[in-house]
């Protein structure tokens, strides 16, 4: 990744403001209104032309770029930056109706017809075809245009598509197998498939994991998710290697997703494709919403490894696509943006500019809302712009190591939550938060980081459900301990290699050793069953009868109740100045509380805020700007930090620059 244009802008730092603009779906005399309210909220940059496709190309070869050219040049004239879609997300109703081949399939066989967007397959040679010659098109044309600041490929590539069952991606799957095994031999033993009689005599028997009569194989299913991953990471090439041929100087990136529960794309390998990262953003409802939130931009700017990224969409307010679209309390949309460029974002940008009149997303909320500029909401958007202003030093600021990481790998995110396993109920992005929340109650900061990242950096690693875990990762983890690192991990970890196989010998398979424990058999529990555990907390979901079988082996806590009643539930060993520790139960944020103050004690690790202000602010730093975030809706005195505030309201943030 380099460091994109929009950065930096005539040697000014500064932090870039807009959203998604749509001017297609207005009278063009409303481009003029829109252009002065944006210069009156502070916008610097938009994204342009989406969903454009069938205005860009009306027909089959046919290019109509005269109303794209007079937003372009009215942008420009404002003062405001491009960032240039290839519009390629959804085909137009030509394309689908002459090729009806490039429509997705589901896995029970059913085509994704059009009528909503991203009708697409991934591996479509008939698409590719059409979309990169649009791309071309484009770029061709906008190549000097002064406004062009960077492309923005496709959008959200995989939000809606990114399984694809159809005979295209049954091909290219098998083309990605003989790639990734070389032999069917090799295949075969990877896929476990004496089992059940599915032994491959050729490449061209395997299909994509289809509706089967039971369980489908499930190393099968893994690479399946892989290859997904890739065969979409693999389009995203191929835009960005026509951009790059035509415009070599313009930055490229695509929005990845980085939220909630969209895991199908494995961003940790996508983001060396981009020239920056960019993500979307929505929050979810729940207890842990704005925990979500800094915990996906924290990822976000790990991903980025610490570089400035692009916060490409959020909302201003309400989303439309949720069962009930809750509106934000005052101060929420101010500190969700400046949560996210506290982790590293260096633009704050919004879907979208003006809220629609008609379509799906009339009611997403946008940054001039149905109400115009005489509306709270406007208002609330030009505060921003304007604080935004006022913290053009961050721009650039990179992120600063925490003391503690907590790794995050999509192979075991995909691998935990497959089916034929002891649980159903595992999550493995919900563990990952809890332990982050039990953090931020701590007032100790965390770095959230791909499972490739340098963990010398950290005196205390966080390892939630790490479940797929090849020989080599147990060697690095082993490394780290014996180098004097701090290692948690917690149920259900180190139980398969790379392909899914069971690590023989007992559980927890590839970390036994290192743990100095041994399981036996897993004690899954039932919904609403609790185990309690002797130091005051409890268990749910997952229980296991834990072994200690190495003498400098500590047990930090043990069952009082259930089938595991007596066992070890919480165990720590030490290796010279180093530890090993597991935690065999869900204990959630509260119950993890008590196990990190052990834990991290050890490590030599301690909170950075003063007693009264644990866990009901967030500390974040960028390079000599300290961001205090108040996570909860009533005022916090902070005057202990010296700060250029005394009370922080409820939702406020302060930026402190030492």
């Amino acid at each position: 990744m380099t460091s994109p244009r929009w950065l930096r802008r005539d040697g000014e730092a500064r932090l870039e403001f807009g959203a998604d603009y749509n001017p297609e779906q207005w009278p063009r005399d409303v481009w003029d209104d829109d252009v002065r309210a944006m210069r009156e909220a502070g916008v610097t940059v938009v994204s342009l032309a989406i969903f454009s496709w069938a205005r860009l190309e009306p027909a089959e070869g046919e290019y109509d770029f005269g109303w794209l050219d007079e937003a372009m040049d009215l942008l420009h004239a404002n003062g405001i930056l491009v960032d240039l879609a290839t519009a390629t997300a959804s085909p137009p109703p030509w394309l689908s109706t002459a090729h009806p081949e490039i429509l997705p399939v589901d896995r029970e066989g059913r085509t994704i017809w059009p009528g909503g967007r991203q009708h697409w397959r991934p591996t479509s040679p008939v698409f590719r075809t059409h979309a990169l010659r649009l791309v071309h098109a484009m770029a061709t044309r906008y190549a000097a245009h002064p406004a062009l600041s960077a492309w923005h490929v496709s959008n959200e590539l995989g939000c809606h598509n990114i399984y694809d069952y159809s005979d295209d991606a049954a091909r290219a799957f098998r083309g990605w197998l003989r790639a990734r095994y070389h032999t069917i031999e090799a295949l075969n033993d990877a896929w476990g498939t004496a089992f059940w009689s599915q032994r491959y005599a050729d490449f061209d028997q395997i299909l994509p994991p289809r509706l089967a009569a039971t369980h489908p194989n499930p190393s099968q299913q893994l690479d399946f998710k892989r290859f997904s991953s890739d065969a979409l990471k693999d389009y995203l090439r191929a835009e960005k290697e026509v951009l790059r041929s035509l415009t070599p100087d313009v930055p490229v990136t695509t929005n990845f997703m980085v939220m909630g529960e969209t895991k199908g794309m494995d961003y940790a390998d996508w983001a060396h494709e981009v020239d920056f990262v960019a993500n979307d953003h929505y929050r979810l409802p729940g207890p842990q919403d704005f925990d979500e939130l800094s915990f996906s931009a924290n990822l976000t700017g790990n991903l980025a490894g610490g570089r400035p990224w692009f916060l490409m969409e959020h909302s201003t307010s309400a989303v439309n696509w949720q069962p009930i679209n809750v509106a934000k309390k005052p101060g929420e949309m101010a500190r969700d943006a400046l949560t996210h460029v506290a982790h590293g974002a260096d633009a704050v940008c919004y879907f979208q500019w003006r809220q629609s009149k008609a379509g799906a997303e009339k009611y997403h909320s946008g940054m001039l809302p149905h109400a115009g500029t005489d509306s709270a909401l406007f208002r609330s958007v030009t505060a921003l712009g304007a604080t935004l202003r006022d913290l053009a030093d961050v721009a650039g600021s990179p992120r600063t190591t925490a003391p503690v990481a907590i790794v995050f790998d999509w192979a075991s995110w995909w691998a935990v939550e497959q089916d034929s396993h002891p649980s159903e109920r595992l999550r493995y992005k919900q563990e990952a938060l809890d332990w982050y929340t039990a953090l931020l109650d701590l007032g100790i900061r965390a770095d959230v980081v791909p499972l490739e990242t340098d963990l010398s950096r950290y005196a205390a690693v966080i390892a939630p459900m790490l479940h797929v875990v090849p020989a080599t990762t147990a060697i690095r983890f082993g490394d780290y301990v014996a180098n004097g690192g701090h290692l948690i991990t917690t149920y259900f970890s180190g139980i398969v290699d790379e392909h899914d196989h069971v690590w023989l010998g007992g559980y927890p398979g590839a970390f036994r050793e290192l743990l100095g424990i041994r399981v036996e058999e897993f004690v899954p529990l039932l919904d609403g069953e609790v185990a309690e555990l002797d130091n005051g907390t409890s268990g749910t979901v997952w229980t296991e009868p834990v072994e200690v079988v190495d003498s400098a082996v500590e047990v930090l806590a043990t069952y009082k109740t259930g089938e595991t009643a007596g066992k070890p539930a919480v165990t720590r060993r030490v290796v010279g100045s180093g530890s090993a520790a597991y935690v065999s139960t869900r204990l959630g944020p509260a119950g993890i509380l008590p196990v990190l103050d052990a834990l991290l004690d050890r490590a030599g690790v301690l909170s950075e805020l003063p007693g009264d202000l644990r866990g009901r602010v967030e500390l974040t730093v960028r390079g000599d700007h300290q961001f205090v975030i108040n996570r909860g809706d009533g005022p916090v005195d902070i005057g202990a930090l010296g700060g250029p505030v005394t009370d922080l309201p409820g939702r406020g943030v302060v930026v402190i620059t030492r």
